[in-house]
């Protein structure tokens, strides 16, 4: 494995909220919003909104089960996994209203991407820890039922991404230890799924193109972040042996040249100054 491309000291805890109110409790899924502030989830089923200072906190809205995954519709709405409910909920932007979507056989909805471009919302089911399972679901934008888009067995379907301007679906399987790659047919139906980085160094949770085309890969265990580029080569982004500052990462979300990352093993949001970035994934679908 190539040696680190970022020193230590550009990864911080950004908001701690062991003792914030509300307390930020494990959280799984994080986002950066059109308002600038980072969103997140707790395992109370709360979304919260940080500052983007991270002087503070603040609860949005509830569904009382556990938040995962989070995805921004531009401006229009947020889109959160809660694994108690087995279900997506949408969180309409200017109303505030939270309303839950139906899809009957969604077992666990993990991670929400948006493909603005077909008005569609792509959703992962991790569906057994024990079994591989299908698969990625699809919910209209409009706020229709979901169905099944991919129905092919991964081993943990978890974070997805895409990477602008390619007709792909990358989804994390993570007791496989790989990323795979799906494409999307003219029709926006699944296509051929074919491996694109496999044998990774633990198990893949989060993912995030940053602005070069390389795939950030969030690592549950161990706490690491990996930098895949465009041929599958893999290089350490950040790590952390402790388990402190990043501790069992999730979900990860650019916001320029800083990479925020969800800590399930503690009450954190962890930032690191990167030297490639990104902007925030909402504005792909304003």
């Amino acid at each position: 494995m190539p040696a680190p491309l970022l020193a230590q000291d550009r990864l911080r805890v950004f908001f701690d909220g062991i003792w914030s109110e509300p307390r930020l409790s494990h959280p799984e899924g994080v986002a950066i919003g059109p308002d600038g502030w980072v969103w997140c989830g707790n395992q109370d089923g709360e979304i919260c909104r940080i500052a983007p200072d991270g002087s503070r906190i603040e609860r949005v809205a509830g569904t009382g089960g556990f938040i995962l995954g989070l995805a921004f519709d531009g401006d229009r709405a947020l889109y959160a996994c809660d694994l108690k409910h087995a279900a997506v909920f949408r969180l309409d932007l200017a109303a505030g209203s939270l309303r839950q979507l139906a899809a009957p056989g969604l077992r666990i909805p993990n991670y929400p991407v948006v493909d603005r471009r077909r008005g569609r919302l792509l959703v992962s089911d991790s569906h057994d820890p024990g079994r591989p399972g299908p698969g990625i679901w699809s919910f209209d934008l409009a706020g229709g039922p979901g169905s099944l888009w991919c129905d092919a067995g991964f081993a943990f379907a978890n974070g997805l991404a895409m990477r602008p301007g390619e007709e792909a679906l990358y989804v994390c399987e993570t007791f496989a230890r790989r990323v795979s790659r799906i494409a999307i047919g003219a029709d926006g139906g699944a296509g051929a799924i074919t491996p694109f980085a496999t044998d990774l160094p633990g198990y893949p949770d989060g993912l995030a193109f940053d602005g070069a085309g390389n795939l950030l890969v969030a690592l549950y265990e161990p706490s690491r972040i990996l930098r895949v580029d465009a041929q599958g080569a893999v290089a350490t982004l950040a790590e952390d042996p402790t388990a402190h500052v990043l501790c069992h990462p999730t979900n990860i979300a650019f916001d320029g040249m800083r990479l925020f990352a969800a800590n399930l093993g503690r009450w954190h949001i962890a930032a690191i100054d990167c030297d490639i970035g990104a902007p925030p994934l909402w504005r792909a679908t304003a």
